[in-house]
């Protein structure tokens, strides 16, 4: 299970910046960076919060049984240690609605966090991919990393 702890710190990636043929692409990709920033900045407010709720929000998955196991399990692991972000830098490498962000963080005991997760952007609102035990919608076959038979 991946999950990152660490929110914005204002540090900018080249996606921020507007190339030569595309005057105005720097403030939609400004936008959405600032954006992405602020989900990891809930994301880490969750953490620190140790709030399934709060966390479950930010994943963009809906509030049953599996997401609370899971959220349960991410707080556990990672939840109340008081984290401080040192450095978030996102990128748009999968198009204007997802991205990568790549966190670093230290706990109150100074101990380093480092971290990439994906962002992504639904109807507006960004969300964390911090959720991997998703349940398969009705009717669909989950992918599998199974190498074919012969």
């Amino acid at each position: 299970m991946t999950a990152a702890l660490v929110a914005a710190s204002g540090c900018s990636s080249q996606d921020d910046e507007a190339t030569p043929s595309h005057p105005t692409s720097a403030s939609s990709s400004s936008a959405s960076s600032d954006g992405a920033r602020k989900a990891v900045e809930a994301y880490v407010g969750a953490l620190n919060s140790r709030s399934a709720t709060d966390l479950i929000a930010i994943g963009g998955v809906e509030d049953e049984k599996w997401s609370r196991q899971e959220a349960a399990q991410i707080l556990a692991d990672r939840g109340g240690r008081g984290w401080k972000v040192k450095d978030v830098r996102i990128e748009h490498d999968m198009g204007p609605d997802t991205g990568s962000a790549r966190l670093a963080a230290e706990d109150r005991a100074g101990k380093p966090m480092r971290d990439t997760l994906t962002v992504m952007r639904h109807k507006d609102t960004w969300h964390l991919a911090v959720f991997t035990d998703q349940p398969t919608e009705p009717g669909r076959e989950p992918a599998s990393t199974d190498k074919p038979g012969s």
